[in-house]
């Protein structure tokens, strides 16, 4: 039976990294662009067999976007920040409501900024960055924090990777 030194010098604290795209100017032009693209889908009708679908160019267009906005794509990586940090952290933004164990407004970013680890931002840094992204993004990376701070599971799940291996082992036989 290992004893506990030995467990704690193999321990790591808990990681999780999440993307967020940064440039929502593009994100609302593919969002246009798409609209765009269905309407001309439901209404166009060939007036011959040589010609050419108008949706082509809106397509190409959308796909030379999403590559522009795959590049603008940030990752953020948080950590784990220990029990008493973590406990202390919840202590200062106290709820005012007894049926939450925190303030909804301060505490998200507190604890984003907290667990970050790159990059390293502070409160004053994650209040700006929540300026720019919406709702959304934030709770995508407030989820993040939480899950580091609070999962219980031991080793993430990925459907895709256990889709492929799957498909490769099925695929051998």
């Amino acid at each position: 039976m290992p004893d506990i030194k030995a467990l704690l010098a193999k321990a790591t604290p808990r990681e999780r990294t999440v993307k967020v795209m940064l440039d929502g100017e593009t994100a609302g032009e593919i969002e246009r662009l798409e609209a765009d693209l269905l309407t001309v889908s439901e209404d166009w009708q060939p007036s011959d067999l040589a010609e050419q679908h108008p949706g082509r160019d809106l397509a190409a267009r959308i796909a030379e976007l999403r590559e522009k906005a795959r590049k603008s794509e940030a990752e953020f990586r948080f950590r784990y920040i220990g029990d008493e940090a973590y406990s202390s952290l919840l202590a200062e933004h106290p709820s005012t409501d007894n049926n939450q164990a925190f303030d909804s407004e301060s505490f998200p970013r507190a604890l984003i900024a907290a667990s970050c680890v790159d990059p390293v931002m502070s409160e004053a840094d994650a209040r700006d960055l929540f300026k720019v992204i919406n709702q959304g993004q934030i709770q995508t990376l407030f989820d993040a924090a939480w899950d580091v701070h609070n999962s219980a599971s031991l080793v993430p799940f990925s459907l895709a990777a256990s889709a492929l291996l799957a498909a490769a082992v099925g695929g051998e036989k």
